[in-house]
């Protein structure tokens, strides 16, 4: 079976809009290789459009040092949970909103190193079910003062394990935890 990872950039104080965080070299280099180590991606509808916009395509004015992540996030399997698109491409595959569970059950059952999912909407409703197994925080040094946060609305306390801790440059810190 392999495991369901969550994967987030957040501020000291929950926030994890994607303007919030501070981008360094070193934070790239550790997402590219968290993707490459991916069999699959699942994203909801609002995520997968910002990475395709982000990331899809010519680099354009991105630093040469984004292009693993660029590369990774581009040759990834994507499935995208929606219920309001009617097609995807980019690698990737439509799972409709009421298919969810069954779809993700389903995909842990196959062989492989693991999944990964990110965003906020659609890790609440994985967590909800239960079918989050890792989560990583990287915490970033700074004071949003805004949200989004994650898992607003959780409707009961997940209970977790530090499994792994890594420091970047700039201060952010990647803290790895299993369910307990």
């Amino acid at each position: 079976m392999r495991p369901l990872r969550y994967s987030i950039n957040v501020t000291l104080d929950g926030c994890c809009d994607h303007n919030a965080g501070v981008p360094a070299e070193d934070l790239h280099r550790h997402a590219a290789q968290t993707l490459a180590r991916a069999d699959a991606l699942i994203f909801g509808r609002v995520v997968f459009e910002l990475m395709e916009a982000g990331w899809r395509g010519p680099a354009g004015d991105r630093p040469a040092w984004t292009e693993p992540f660029a590369r990774s996030i581009n040759e990834a399997k994507k499935y995208v949970v929606s219920n309001t698109l009617t097609s995807v491409d980019w690698n990737a595959e439509l799972v409709r909103g009421d298919d969810l569970e069954a779809t993700v059950r389903r995909l842990k059952q196959e062989p492989g190193e693991g999944l990964y999912v990110g965003g906020v909407t659609l890790p609440l409703a994985l967590a909800e079910l239960g079918l989050i197994d890792e989560y990583e925080f990287i915490v970033h040094p700074r004071l949003a003062g805004h949200g989004p946060t994650p898992f607003a609305g959780l409707s009961r306390y997940v209970d977790l394990e530090l499994v792994g801790r890594q420091e970047f440059s700039g201060g952010a810190v990647s803290l790895r935890y299993v369910v307990a």
